[in-house]
């Protein structure tokens, strides 16, 4: 018993001690995030600077069941969609830009908002779903200032659905140096000169970012925030030192302040993470990305790999004086194997021209032969042979001819001709596509991969994308700041400092961080001289690995290329772009082409409303001229809407005669296959986006009524099998001829929803859409108002050209002596009338797409055709 008792003493004891070393920490741990200047540990400076040693982290929180404190709910993918709601003070604010160059740069979706005084905002949910994943305040006062109502409804919706809130804060001139931000326990210190910011290792939410790390020297500006709290849901993320003095160094037991945040959730149960400033400091950017990924549950998150690959273009081309020679051969293998310890796989890619050839001086004529001794230690790649322009080059023979020079030129030195990887000079024939270049290179080197920074265009290059035309991968292409003309250290365009800080968080280290691949190109020259691309790639391999938890490394341009189409399939298909809407494109395009080819409108149908017999009104006018006819498709090009779209711009222009008078003529075509194309409209809109749109409408019962016999005419098999009535009120479990009948018949009437479409991409003043009945009772007065919304001039009077026909039942073109031109026998074709009960159903079945056409309709200020007044007469 004597032994029992003491037992309890000492556990009495110890219960109690512990007790009082969990108050301990809390305590301290409050005391630190409320004054703001607790010493949490003392900078040393490193040889890398980079370094962090000996420094104390501010004390653990109490776990999140303590008492009082709730438990944020984690993000729920199942329940949201993945789209950030981002508010912005205004579309032009600087920080805004910022942020959405990182969202896009990341391919996050987003929905950009200006943010309303009194904080309104928009609906956050649809059909019992969350429709965005995360919110971004770029003034975090606007969050604070809400009126009551909007704010407990974000917060409700916050804590319900898991979603995190992401805010920043830079002081205005009038700013209170203390001010509490109004709801949270937390207060804001301002106007603050900071230096030397710590990255905390007790801060959940990094993951690319690396810790602990100091990055040393004053921090940009002088207009930081620190956030003050005696809240346990607090973490500090970094950390800085108040400037004593510009140039001053910290000393130890200098208190530090916390200027980004990160809120457990421990208090509402909402996760947050607060900025004291905009994303100007490159470590704010860093923490962002792991902030996005955190509050997401990594929904929106990018990898950890990193894949890189370095071009050396230009080999053996260059000026006497600007090539390399042995040493600076040397230094290339040794610059090689030490990236190798940093970036796995590391192995430069050479871009040869064997025209020049030992065309330097002796000395780099020694160097050209040291690296064909080398050959093996190097990936190699083709350039043209005289490094000319491909585009320059309109025949596919005379292509193949230079690049069979370049290939035997390889094949006698040992060069490996197998890479199945090309590069053209100056990114010539690339993009804009010029088809010879393709051919060419798939007939002599077998080429699968290329890579441009042209693609959709050069700048802004987040927006570079890759794509596939005829079977060859094409890559975008990262530019690093190295150029033939930057050679020299001290004669960086504006500066070395330029340089390095591009290397240490600027540009070039955004791009790594930013895109999952980068193809960076570089030129022979810069790795003789002053050897500035191997200055580069070390010190940049360097500060990746110091700051970051990246994974370097390196594939061979087929392996990379079929990994970046893995992580981005939906980039396979091109998006063809006006080349004479971008100079860079025009002037790597074909002379002996012409933007000029292009339509200045397109009729898009749908199919049997008139859209042949609108064609040939059309054609009467002396101003307007249209495609020629395809041995396929008629009259039809059928370019944005199909397979036809992947041959090119060049095959749609051979299409177009030269305009007599480019600006009075009108150049159309007429697919009504467009009107239902989910690709269409986005596909036109890029290649035409001035181009005016011309849509059909009638009944769409009678519509796919009139499919249904035009595809009896053409001996459809399902057509003839089933009548009318079956195939349009058809089950799921049909055979799969007759849901596709079925879908042609019906899925076209959907108007409201195909317009919409369409209006997603043109403005509401490029479409006109006409009464098809009208046009078959009075196609003058729908010709006049064509002409006046096409602009066209001079006036055509269809009032005296046109003539009825009773026999075929339409109105047919008069012309001299009195004789007629009228559609085919094929048009105006007689068929039984649609059967009550076929009537009924439709009539029921497009009852919502019709009232969906009265209210657009009713939006964009036209008229209601009569057959939609008297369906629509039906519904009341």
């Amino acid at each position: 018993m004597h032994l029992l008792g003491k037992l309890r003493r000492s556990f009495r004891t110890l219960t109690l001690l512990l007790a009082t070393f969990c108050l301990a920490s809390i305590l301290v741990s409050a005391y630190f995030l409320y004054a703001g200047y607790r010493q949490a540990g003392t900078l040393v400076e490193t040889a890398n600077r980079a370094g962090c040693v000996g420094a104390r982290t501010p004390p653990v929180r109490p776990a999140a069941g303590s008492a009082g404190l709730r438990t944020a709910r984690p993000a729920d993918a199942a329940r949201t969609d993945a789209t950030v709601l981002l508010f912005v003070e205004s579309q032009y604010s600087q920080l805004g830009q910022d942020i959405v160059a990182i969202l896009e740069s990341s391919r996050f979706q987003y929905h950009m908002v200006i943010a309303p005084g009194r904080g309104d905002i928009p609906p956050l949910t649809e059909g019992g779903r969350g429709k965005y994943v995360l919110v971004v305040y770029e003034n975090i006062l606007k969050y604070a200032g809400m009126d009551a109502w909007s704010r407990e409804l974000l917060e409700k919706y916050c804590a319900e659905y898991g979603v995190g809130i992401i805010g920043f804060h830079r002081a205005a001139a009038h700013s209170a140096p203390l001010t509490p931000l109004r709801g949270l326990p937390l207060s804001l210190a301002s106007h603050l000169a900071l230096r030397d910011c710590f990255v905390s290792p007790r801060a959940p939410l990094l993951r690319i970012a690396k810790a602990p790390r100091v990055h040393q020297g004053p921090l940009p500006g002088e207009d930081w925030t620190a956030f003050q709290s005696n809240h346990s849901t607090y973490l500090p993320v970094l950390l800085a030192a108040p400037q004593a003095g510009q140039g001053t160094p910290s000393q130890p037991g200098q208190p530090l302040l916390a200027t980004v945040i990160q809120d457990l959730g421990l208090q509402d149960g909402i996760q947050r993470v607060l900025f004291g400033n905009n994303l100007n400091f490159w470590l704010h950017k860093l923490v962002f990305i792991d902030a996005i990924s955190f509050l997401t549950g990594r929904r929106l998150a990018l990898s950890l790999d990193r894949y890189v690959l370095v071009d050396i273009d230009d080999i053996f081309v260059g000026k006497e004086g600007t090539r390399m020679n042995v040493r600076d051969v040397k230094a290339l293998l040794e610059t090689q194997n030490l990236l190798r310890t940093q970036v796995a796989n590391f192995t430069f890619n050479l871009g040869f021209s064997g025209k020049f050839y030992h065309t330097g001086t002796a000395e780099e004529d020694e160097g050209d032969d040291l690296l064909l001794r080398s050959v093996d230690q190097f990936w190699w790649f083709p350039h043209m042979w005289s490094h000319m322009q491909p585009h320059l080059f309109p025949n596919e023979s005379s292509l193949v001819e230079q690049m069979t020079l370049n290939k035997e030129f390889a094949q006698e030195h040992g060069i490996p001709t197998h890479m199945g990887y090309a590069v053209s000079p100056h990114h010539s024939g690339v993009y804009p596509v010029h088809m010879q270049l393709y051919a060419a290179w798939k007939k002599v080197w077998g080429i699968q991969v290329t890579s441009t920074e042209e693609y959709p265009h050069l700048k802004p290059a987040r927006h570079r994308r890759g794509f596939v035309h005829n079977s060859i991968m094409v890559l975008p292409r990262q530019t690093c700041g190295l150029f033939t003309h930057t050679i020299f250290y001290s004669e960086y365009p504006g500066g070395p400092q330029e340089l390095d800080q591009s290397i240490r968080g600027g540009e070039l280290f955004l791009t790594v961080l930013l895109n999952p691949i980068s193809i960076f190109m570089t030129h022979l020259s810069n790795y003789g001289n002053d050897r500035l691309g191997s200055y580069t790639f070390v010190n940049l391999a360097n500060f990746v690995q110091s700051w970051t938890n990246l994974r370097l490394q390196t594939l061979p341009p087929v392996q990379l290329a079929r990994k970046y189409f893995e992580l981005f399939p939906e980039q396979r298909d091109p998006l063809w772009q006006n080349p004479c809407d971008d100079k860079r494109h025009k002037d790597i395009w074909s002379r002996e082409k012409t933007c000029d080819h292009l339509p200045k409108f397109l009729v898009i149908g749908p199919q049997k409303t008139g859209t042949t017999a609108l064609y040939l009104f059309l054609l009467m006018h002396p101003s307007i001229v249209s495609s020629l006819p395809s041995p396929r498709t008629f009259e039809e090009v059928q370019f944005f809407n199909g397979n036809n779209y992947h041959k090119g711009i060049d095959w749609y222009m051979d299409f177009f005669p030269t305009p007599s008078n480019v600006t009075g003529d009108f150049l159309f075509e007429k697919s009504a296959n467009y009107f239902h194309s989910e690709e269409a409209p986005r596909r036109a809109a890029s290649l035409v986006p001035k181009a005016k749109i011309i849509t059909i409408l009638i009944d769409p019962s009678d519509r796919a009524y009139s499919w249904y016999q035009h595809q009896r005419s053409h001996e459809d098999p399902a057509a003839l099998r089933f009548d009318f009535y079956d195939v349009v009120t058809t089950g799921p479990q049909a055979p799969p001829a007759l849901k596709a009948l079925q879908h042609r018949c019906l899925a076209p009437g959907w108007y409201a929803v195909h317009i919409e479409r369409w209006l997603a991409h043109f403005a509401a003043s490029q479409l006109l859409i006409i009464d098809g009945q009208q046009l078959r009772s009075d196609p003058a007065a729908v010709m006049d108002e064509v002409q006046k919304f096409l602009g066209v001039s001079p006036h055509y009077n269809y009032s005296a050209a046109l003539t009825f026909d009773p026999q075929k039942g339409f109105w047919c073109q008069l012309l001299e002596g009195g004789k007629t031109k009228c559609l085919g026998k094929s048009k105006g074709r007689k068929y039984p009338p649609m059967d009550p009960e076929s009537r009924a159903f439709l009539s029921s079945y497009y009852r919502d797409h019709n009232l969906g056409l009265s209210r657009l309709l009713h939006r964009l200020g036209q008229p209601l055709p009569a057959w939609l007044r008297q369906e629509l007469q039906k519904v009341t």
